[in-house]
Formats: structure tokens, C-alpha cells, sequence
């Protein structure tokens, strides 16, 4: 808040701390959303010059970060709606820090994984990090923009309920249920390609 408020008083290199501090965390959820590199950098690109040029309306109800989340999501969320042909990107090819949200959102929506001591078998061990990754973009790509949303914020991101619900603009209780049938979707979209797997 205190960098918003420097911004505001005309010293706009602390916008630039802002940019720096959040602008990876917003790449990653602008990609996961519309499903295509160049798209979210340029996303992510917009959401910030958007926001900088809002930020004079900018009342401080919500956080920073919680804001300019929802200045991204609604523009990937857009674009999404808006463009009906692209080419498309394997988003196994991620940046640092990828191949762990995808193994551990795997391995949570895994029932299989949920439950096991030592000596059980995890059934995303024989699964490699690109498979993890394609396991995972392929199956977020195949729900729908509002599941899609919930997932990448939730799972990925790691909102709490509340701050999805301000993000989206919906109820909580909206959030919980949309993410409860998108985590059933992603299973049933996951689990092909873990069992495939096991099968080799």
C-alpha cells in the first residue's frame, strides 16, 4: 500500500517495484488461463498499464495483488472469448518453479496420491516432469473458462476463497462450488494420462 500510495503522490518508480514483485505470479495465471505464451506476456503487459492508468481510482478495499489479478483475469478471460483462432503452445515448456505447481496439482487431485505411506506407489512417480506438465496443461485446457479460472487461482495460485470471490466478483460460496466441479473435471481429465502411465 505503501508503493500504491508513492505511485499516486507521482513517483512512478515504485510502480516499477510493484511490476517487479507480482509481474511473474500474474504471467503464470494470464498463461494458464488463455493457454498461449506470446498472449500472456502481452496480457500480463496490458493488466499492468491498465492498472497503472486505473490506479488513481484505485480505492484500497482489496490488496494491490488482488487487484491486479482481476485487472489480468478479466483481460485473459476476454481474450479468451475474443479470439477464435490462435496458434497454440505446449505449456510443458514452462518457466522455473512450473514443473513443481503441476507435480503437486497432480498429485492433489490424485486420489490415489492422497492416500499412501512409504512403501506405496505414487502414481505420478512414473510420470516425467514433461508429462506432468502436459498432464496438466492438457487438462486445464479442457475446462471451461469458469473452472479453468478457479483452478489456476485456487490450485495454482494459491488464493484463499474470499480473495477469488473479490478477484471474480462472485460469492464465496460460488468459488467453492465451481472449484469443487473443477477439480472433477480435472480428474476425470488427468487420470487417462496417469493410467496410461502405470500401464507402461
Amino acid at each position: 500500500m505503501e508503493l500504491v500510495e508513492r505511485v499516486k503522490q507521482g513517483q512512478t518508480e515504485a510502480y516499477g517495484e510493484l511490476v517487479r514483485r507480482y509481474q511473474d505470479r500474474v504471467f503464470n495465471a494470464c498463461w494458464r488461463i488463455c493457454g498461449h505464451l506470446e498472449d500472456a506476456r502481452d496480457l500480463t503487459q496490458e493488466a499492468f498499464l491498465k492498472a497503472f492508468e486505473g490506479l488513481g481510482n484505485f480505492r484500497q478495499q482489496s490488496g494491490f495483488y488482488t487487484w491486479i489479478f482481476r485487472v489480468a483475469v478479466n483481460l485473459s478471460l476476454s481474450h479468451r472469448r475474443n479470439v477464435h483462432r490462435r496458434r497454440t503452445v505446449s505449456l510443458d515448456a514452462a518457466s522455473a518453479g512450473t514443473g513443481t505447481l503441476a507435480e503437486e496439482l497432480v498429485k492433489r487431485e490424485s486420489p490415489r496420491a492422497a492416500v499412501r505411506d512409504e512403501s506405496d506407489d505414487d502414481p505420478t512417480r512414473g510420470l516425467g516432469e514433461a508429462e506432468l506438465h502436459a498432464a496438466v496443461a492438457g487438462a486445464l485446457q479442457t475446462l471451461d473458462d469458469d473452472h479453468r479460472t478457479v483452478i489456476v487461482l485456487r490450485d495454482i495460485e494459491g488464493f484463499d476463497y474470499q480473495e477469488i470471490a473479490t478477484i471474480l466478483q462472485i460469492p464465496p460460496g460460488t468459488v467453492k462450488s465451481r472449484l469443487f466441479r473443477a477439480r472433477i473435471a480435472l480428474q476425470k481429465a488427468i487420470d487417462p494420462a496417469i493410467s496410461r502411465e502405470d500401464a507402461k
